[in-house]
């Protein structure tokens, strides 16, 4: 069962409009707008119509079930791909990441294990060394990250990472669009 006045009021806060504002407008009561986020009253069909008009939706929108949208993800539900060769495992934190704007994973890296070697594409990527220390190649250049620390770079030149220590390293990576 939809809750009708729970979803007028979230319409009509996103609107930043007060009940008096959107009762105004509609030349209705501040009661009446209370009374129907309240759902102590149901409005006409013409009231319902001008009410979605000034608040920009229609019936449609307004009655369709919008789909729950997962925000968080367990450990569980990670997909986790090994690399032998070249002594990595990447685990890919959000699932369907290709949907989204951004593509996160983590990356593990053994010592002496290095990314996958990345042609320059659209994007940009940011990075975050969880343990341990990695070395950022970028279009030939080394930049050496340690724990706590970031980078953040245009992707549109050759990129990876390497573990070039006698340490693990973690790094939390993201690429947007994603690409991983």
């Amino acid at each position: 069962m939809m809750n009708i006045g729970k979803k007028i009021r979230a319409l009509r806060l996103g609107n930043q409009l007060t009940q008096e504002e959107l009762a105004n407008r509609l030349e209705l009561t501040k009661g009446y707008i209370s009374q129907l986020e309240n759902n102590l009253t149901s409005p006409s069909m013409q009231t319902l119509f001008a009410l979605l008009e000034v608040l920009g939706t229609d019936v449609h929108e307004f009655f369709s079930i919008e789909e729950e949208q997962t925000v968080v993800f367990k450990k569980e539900e990670f997909y986790e791909k090994e690399n032998n060769t070249l002594k990595h495992m990447i685990s890919w934190i959000v699932p369907n990441a290709l949907k989204y704007e951004m593509e996160p994973i983590i990356i593990d890296l053994q010592p002496g294990g290095q990314s996958v070697i990345d042609d320059p594409h659209a994007g940009e990527e940011f990075g975050y060394v969880l343990e341990g220390q990695v070395t950022l190649v970028l279009n030939k250049k080394r930049h050496i990250i340690r724990k706590g620390e970031t980078f953040y770079y245009l992707a549109n030149k050759e990129h990876y990472l390497i573990n070039p220590t006698n340490q693990h390293a973690r790094v939390l990576w993201i690429s947007t669009p994603p690409m991983f």
